[in-house]
């Protein structure tokens, strides 16, 4: 058993959303390396090679789309960081005030589209398996840019925005609907001086399954929750077979999807990093590349001149 599938399967019952390894963990997945080049011409070499490519993406790829990340200095909805909202707790006291929230961010997110970042994924995944080669994008994102941009082969391990669960019947729908109910019309604004809609639970969102009428939340992984397992052995197949891996604009922190490329990485297989600055994780890897991923990434990931299409 390779040393992904051990920790992998030993961290599927336990694995949290948000949560930093402590310094003992970040040890143990640490692997001494050269530090990475930035040599693009080498990278086209590497990739022209690959036939099952991995990319790992986070909120970096989709801020160059105007995404809102609601992390780090600066990253409020009125008073409230996403910590204060994306938790169970929160959901239980004031689900009127949650729902505004993600309400807020579903709209947003319609009006946004995916950048040439997106786009380049997307189409080096159509591009390559014309080829008979494989791309999956392991995506922390939970804002559907990728599949808009038409990633087919595509794991949220955070959820959607775009997708509900009930929490009395537990079932799973996508649901594009804008407002997603009527009561949260014109709610959601995110100026601090905005006073809650105070919405009775009754008028926020309803499971439509036959004679359920449950209370629905947003399919997301939130603050102290558990990843999907079924997500995860996913994730773990893809990555115990791919021969390159690409990790575009996420910072390397947050567990576990920050353990996924260095242990990829401690089996000999190349990786790729492409990030506005370097991370906790830089030099486990074999490059590096800085700046925006919508200017990096096109050229990285177009067709290599030894590429035979037929």
């Amino acid at each position: 058993m390779c040393l992904f599938q051990f920790t992998a399967r030993r961290l599927v019952s336990q694995a949290h959303c948000g949560l930093k390894a402590s310094s003992s963990k970040k040890q143990k997945f640490c692997l001494e390396m050269a530090r990475p080049s930035s040599n693009m011409a080498d990278f086209r070499e590497v990739f022209a090679k690959a036939k099952h490519i991995a990319i790992i993406t986070g909120a970096g790829v989709s801020a160059e789309s105007g995404v809102p990340t609601f992390r780090g200095a600066g990253g409020f909805w009125r008073k409230w960081q996403a910590q204060d909202l994306a938790t169970p707790g929160a959901f239980a006291r004031n689900p009127s005030r949650v729902w505004e929230f993600y309400h807020y961010r579903r709209e947003v997110m319609l009006s946004k589209h995916p950048n040439p970042a997106h786009i380049a994924i997307a189409e080096c995944e159509k591009r390559l398996s014309k080829q008979g080669r494989s791309v999956v994008v392991i995506t922390q994102n939970i804002d559907e840019l990728h599949r808009k941009a038409g990633t087919r082969h595509l794991l949220e391990i955070h959820g959607s925005l775009f997708k509900t669960r009930c929490t009395s019947c537990g079932n799973v729908a996508e649901n594009y609907k804008s407002p997603i109910c009527p009561a949260l019309a014109g709610k959601g604004a995110p100026d601090p001086d905005t006073e809650d809609a105070a919405i009775p639970v009754e008028d926020l969102p309803q499971c439509e399954e036959d004679g359920c009428n449950g209370l629905l939340r947003p399919h997301v992984v939130w603050f102290g929750e558990a990843l999907d397992p079924g997500v995860l052995t996913a994730v773990e197949k893809e990555l115990d077979i791919c021969d390159l891996c690409l990790v575009v604009g996420t910072s390397s922190v947050v567990y576990p999807a920050a353990m996924f490329a260095p242990q990829v990485s401690a089996r000999g297989v190349p990786v790729a990093e492409f990030n506005m600055e370097q991370t906790p994780a830089t030099n486990r890897f074999r490059f590096h590349f800085p700046g925006p991923c919508g200017t990096t990434l096109p050229l990285a990931l177009a067709r290599h001149e030894t590429e035979i299409i037929s």
